[in-house]
């Protein structure tokens, strides 16, 4: 009965750090929402929501120290807990992350770049996200892989993102009409564009870390573990 319970508690770990992303997934779509239509109230409720993600994630970091502490788990049960527990580490920075798109919605009052498409990006790293998270559900590792290699795709529109920003500050006409308060204004804008860019890349870099645990779960290898 006590190994039976055990495996119970495994599948409970297993369901609960799936929740957690399901909670944290929505919190990015929301952030990016309120990015899009400049919706102070969602912007705000995705802000206030990460305190609701903080105490998921204490409360699963601490089942996972029960796990280790009362069961002493090996092998592969080990390396499944040990994963779950760097798994949620990544979900609740995301849920940090999608945090920042809040704060960066209540700042923002105009779109200086139209040309940067900010929610292809987002809805691009959402999917990846959510790659992840269905190959440590089904410990996939075909698809561990395949987001590794997404990542590469993400870091590449990133960064076309952040030169196309740049350009378009070059070319920007400031002359002696320009106040002191426009220029600022433009100065931050672009800040918080590049902010937003950097946020959306690094999530796409927690998907991956997501995968490399999962591949590290299912194979006990560490090939995709930077």
């Amino acid at each position: 009965m006590a190994r039976k319970g055990f495996q119970e508690q495994l599948t409970e770990l297993r369901e609960n750090v799936l929740y957690m992303s399901e909670v944290v997934l929505e919190r990015v779509r929301m952030g990016l929402r309120a990015l899009e239509t400049k919706d102070e109230d969602l912007a705000r409720e995705v802000i206030e929501g990460d305190h609701e993600i903080n105490e998921m994630y204490l409360d699963l970091e601490q089942d996972c120290i029960d796990l280790f502490a009362l069961q002493q788990p090996v092998a592969g049960d080990l390396r499944f807990i040990a994963a779950s527990f760097k798994i949620i580490t990544d979900l609740e920075r995301v849920g940090d992350l999608a945090t920042n798109l809040g704060d960066y919605t209540m700042q923002a009052e105009r779109d200086l770049f139209p040309d940067v498409d900010v929610q292809g990006i987002g809805d691009d790293v959402v999917e990846m996200l959510d790659g992840a998270m269905e190959a440590y559900a089904n410990e996939d590792v075909e698809a561990c892989f395949a987001i590794d290699e997404h990542d590469e795709d993400i870091d590449e529109l990133c960064e076309q993102a952040s030169s196309t920003v740049v350009r378009d500050l070059i070319e920007t006409e400031i002359d002696e009409t320009s106040s002191d308060s426009d220029i600022e204004g433009l100065m931050q804008g672009v800040s918080r564009l590049l902010l937003t860019i950097r946020d959306l890349e690094r999530m796409g870099d927690h998907a991956v870390n997501i995968a490399a645990r999962t591949l590290y779960m299912t194979e006990n290898s560490d090939e995709l573990i930077y």
